[in-house]
C-alpha cells in the first residue's frame, strides 16, 4: 500500500509548511461528503496519529490514517499550476469509480 507524491506536490508542502512555521508532512485522507460519496482531506501534520501510515516522497512524509488508506491506495498527488489563478492539488486516485460532475466528490 502506498500514497505518493510527485516532486511539484512536494515542493509546493516544503514551501507551504516553511510559511506555516510548523510541521512534519501533509495528511492525506478521506470523509463523507458529496453527492457521490467522499471527498478528498489535506491538512498538515504536527503529530502523528496513532493509526497513521506515512510514506515519503521527495523528502516529505504523508500520513495517511488507516481508514482513508484503503481508499486511497496507489494515489499519486500532484501539484499543477496552469495560470495565475488557477492552481492546487490534482488528486490520481486509481481506486476511484464515479465523480461528482463538480469534481468535488467520488465514489469507490
Amino acid at each position: 500500500m502506498a500514497v505518493s507524491l510527485t516532486a511539484a506536490a512536494a515542493q509546493r508542502v516544503k514551501t507551504m509548511i516553511e510559511k506555516r512555521g510548523s510541521g512534519i508532512g501533509l495528511r492525506l485522507g478521506i470523509k463523507k461528503s458529496g453527492c457521490t460519496g467522499f471527498a478528498y482531506v489535506v491538512d498538515y501534520v504536527d503529530e502523528p496519529g496513532s493509526s497513521d501510515q506515512v510514506f515519503t516522497h521527495y523528502g516529505v512524509d504523508v500520513y495517511v490514517d488507516a481508514k482513508s488508506l484503503p481508499a486511497i491506495d496507489g494515489m499519486e498527488v500532484d501539484y499543477v499550476k496552469e495560470s495565475l489563478l488557477n492552481e492546487g492539488f490534482e488528486f490520481r486516485n486509481p481506486n476511484v469509480k464515479d465523480e461528482c460532475g463538480c469534481g468535488e466528490s467520488f465514489s469507490v
